[in-house]
């Protein structure tokens, strides 16, 4: 079990959304978040004047699921984002961090930097804006140690001011569309299969290639009652065609929708068409139940017309 804490949050100007400094008790560091609206205040903070580590997050794209970062350090953090101000558009949020004592070194923080890096690219909860990964610096075994306390304290605030991007998904739900020896469960009338539309891309690299697919928004209620999921193929074709079992449910991203990763190949079935369905019956997922599918013969068989 992960030890429990307490942070402080201190917000100067009185907006919750606006700039806010972060502590612990017992931690030598303090970090400041803020939106990229407020730079003109917090370039006058004497935190942002000291060697630091920071973050830049953005969206690239209107459909972007997963937050583009930039990750930096620099003697003076306060030189360093002002540079990427004036050339660097797609951030609207930073943090920095920094020692409350003036404790970080230049070989501290371009260590931090190699480790965040490092971290993002494993969790694969974002899109790096970094060009190149750093190089892992040489520190004393003690200056390793006292580091990589400072990356255990970065990453336990992270989540808790809104960044996500760091942490490796853990399931919020286990589907068992078997039982512990492998039979499949009695059929029953209640919803457990989410119906999905995807585009030709999308469903023969995602669905079919992967194994997976994402980012959907499932209903907080349904996330341990999904067993089954199934593909509906937009035009030309205008069908459900596949369905697969799914082995677990991820949170993907920060905006509240979930990753669905299959225990076994999709599998062909009908196809069932559009037929007669409402126009727009798939414009998002929809919820239906496996008996059916098995049985239908057009959409409306699955989920009505409403």
């Amino acid at each position: 079990m992960a030890d429990p804490f307490t942070i402080r949050i201190f917000v100067p100007d009185g907006d919750p959304e606006g700039v806010r400094l972060i502590d612990r008790m017992n931690w030598t560091g303090v970090g400041v978040a803020f939106p990229r609206t407020k730079w003109t205040e917090v370039r006058q903070r004497p935190e942002i004047q000291r060697t630091g580590v920071y973050i830049l997050r953005g969206y690239v794209g209107e459909d972007a699921d997963l937050p583009t970062l930039y990750i930096g350090q620099a003697d003076s953090v306060l030189n360093r984002i002002e540079s990427h101000v004036r050339n660097k558009d797609f951030w609207d949020w930073g943090i920095v961090f920094v020692s409350a004592s003036s404790g970080l070194n230049r070989a501290h923080v371009t260590w931090l930097e190699y480790a965040l890096v490092k971290r993002a690219n494993e969790a694969s909860q974002c899109h790096l804006y970094n060009g190149t990964a750093p190089q892992e610096p040489a520190l004393t075994e003690a200056e390793k140690a006292d580091t990589q306390g400072f990356l255990k304290e970065i990453l336990q605030i992270l989540p808790l001011v809104g960044l996500r991007a760091f942490e490796f998904p853990k399931p919020v739900a286990v589907p068992a569309a078997a039982d512990a020896v492998g039979r499949p469960r009695t059929p029953s009338a209640a919803l457990d299969t989410v119906v999905v539309p995807a585009q030709k891309e999308g469903f023969e690299q995602t669905f079919l290639g992967q194994d997976c697919w994402y980012a959907i928004r499932i209903s907080g209620g349904m996330l341990d009652k999904i067993k089954y999921i199934a593909a509906y193929q937009t035009q030309p074709v205008s069908a459900m065609t596949h369905y697969a079992p799914v082995a677990r449910i991820e949170p993907y991203g920060e905006e509240g929708k979930y990753k669905l990763i299959f225990s076994e190949k999709a599998k062909p079935i009908g196809p069932i068409p559009f037929g007669d369905a409402l126009q727009g019956a798939m414009q998002g997922p929809r919820y239906t139940n496996f008996a059916k599918l098995q049985t239908a013969k057009k959409l409306t068989d699955l989920v009505g017309r409403a």
